[in-house]
């Protein structure tokens, strides 16, 4: 299982495997082309929603191109609900899936991460789980109006009962862009003592999104109205000496996107051809990643 070897390796070594969703061909190819060039390991996300907006077959198809890249990519499903998006994504050849049942009651959740992981595992495919509740609703349908922190020794009895093989836990980030509701805190306190509890397993952090402000006042200036937008790029600097190996990042890229959209087309009007200002974005998706490889994950030099 290539994630495995990929946490496996980052939580030896004390680093973070930055884990990138993709929402379009822009930041597919910018964070691809950062992580090439920095020389990180790269996890690329789609969800569910991302999913349905390629299509099934053209998504094959980029699988298959992403495949033949000399590079160690692992391609994984980001938040998955149900037993069959699972399956869809089993088909369709991602390494690696998560299966999220943290909105679920306890005893579901353990129920139908055990089936997804007796499942994938007869197929060669790593499994993500998760276990706590992460705030804020965004455009993937990630809705909860309370976040609820992971329990340490509910996580021991969790990884034990459904043999899942990754843990994404919730320590205080959230989704989306509106991110918190007064200072933004990651408890790392209740991070040790999970450490404590699943010594040998990789945790992952979802909602990692700095939402750096430069992004936001960008998009707003040229046209937007982006309200609320709290981030805090200092909050994630040291999570790279802890046992998480897996980070999430999606409204980030987003951000970068429509930032330089609206600029590269309010200043030049006569544009209309998508790829001058598809360009423009690649650009500054992979300067973006660049960011988040060196200053958060600390994941460049790690392919030889």
């Amino acid at each position: 299982m290539i994630q495995e070897k990929m946490l496996k390796n980052a939580m030896k070594c004390n680093y973070i495997v930055p884990a990138f969703n993709f929402a379009n061909f822009e930041i597919l190819r910018g964070v691809i082309d950062a992580c090439i060039e920095l020389k990180s390991p790269i996890i690329l996300q789609v969800s569910e929603s991302a999913m349905n907006y390629f299509t099934d077959n053209l998504l094959l198809g980029l699988i298959q191109g992403i495949r033949k890249i000399k590079h160690p990519i692992s391609i994984h499903l980001d938040h998955g609900k149900t037993f069959d998006v699972v399956k869809r994504a089993i088909k369709l050849g991602f390494d690696s899936v998560m299966i999220d049942g943290s909105t679920l009651a306890y005893s579901e959740n353990v129920k139908l991460t055990k089936k997804v992981v007796n499942y994938a595992h007869a197929r060669g495919v790593f499994v993500e789980g998760e276990l706590g509740v992460l705030s804020v609703a965004d455009d993937d349908g990630l809705l909860s109006d309370k976040a609820r922190f992971t329990d340490p020794e509910q996580a021991k009895e969790f990884v034990e009962l459904t043999g899942v093989d990754s843990l994404a836990v919730s320590i205080g980030t959230n989704h989306g862009v509106n991110k918190y509701i007064g200072e933004p805190k990651i408890h790392y306190d209740i991070l040790k003592k999970i450490e404590k509890m699943i010594p040998n397993v990789p945790i992952v952090l979802h909602g990692a999104s700095l939402v750096e402000k430069k992004y936001v006042d960008i998009i707003n200036n040229f046209g937007g109205n982006i309200t609320n937008a709290i981030g805090n790029e200092n909050l994630l600097k040291n999570a790279y000496k802890t046992h998480i190996c897996k980070i999430n990042m999606d409204t980030d890229f987003r951000l970068a996107v429509t930032a330089s959209t609206r600029k590269f087309l309010a200043e030049n009007p006569e544009k209309y051809n998508p790829r001058d200002y598809g360009n423009a974005s690649i650009s500054e998706v992979k300067e973006c990643a660049k960011f988040r490889i060196t200053k958060i994950c600390h994941s460049e030099n790690k392919v030889k």
